[in-house]
């Protein structure tokens, strides 16, 4: 499993995961370059993402809806501030209240800083996520943010080993 550290601070009003993955930096980067590679990890199993728009790069936009197993669509996006490729990208990341993918205000959202860097064995990849207030994370932890985001960080793994056996 590539997840190997998850740590929430109320304090710091962070909630930071470590992952490693068995690739070179070039490769991790292009998942998160490319929608479509995206949208098979994206989300928890059993609630595929669908990218609508993709544009990974300063001022850009990502639009996406994850669709749950019964069919009912949950909409978010991503406003992309800065991007250093292949060792990572920042953006805000939030709620949609439907398919026009406004900022929903009743849903917390967070400053995001993705950041990739080599190692021996592949990539270790730090996902550190900031919230405006203890409130905010707190939410997110409830609504099971720790254990979706390592569920689908995890799913990286089984992408990046169909690609090594192709």
């Amino acid at each position: 499993m590539p997840v190997t550290d998850v740590q929430h601070d109320l304090e710091a009003l962070t909630l930071t995961i470590t992952a490693d993955f068995a690739a070179p930096l070039d490769r991790v980067w292009q998942v998160y370059a490319d929608p479509r590679q995206l949208e098979r990890v994206w989300g928890p199993p059993g609630y595929p993402a669908t990218f609508v728009d993709h544009d990974l790069a300063p001022g850009g936009r990502m639009n996406y809806y994850m669709t749950s197993p019964d069919g009912d669509r949950f909409y978010a996006y991503w406003d992309v501030a800065t991007v250093d490729r292949p060792t990572g990208f920042t953006f805000t990341d939030g709620f949609a209240l439907d398919e026009s993918f406004a900022a929903n205000p009743d849903l917390p959202a967070s400053r995001q800083v993705y950041d990739f860097s080599p190692t021996e064995d592949g990539t270790r990849a730090t996902f550190t996520a900031t919230y405006a207030d203890a409130e905010s994370l707190q939410k997110v932890l409830d609504m099971g943010a720790v254990e979706g985001s390592t569920l689908a960080i995890n799913q990286i793994d089984a992408l990046l080993a169909a690609d090594a056996a192709a």
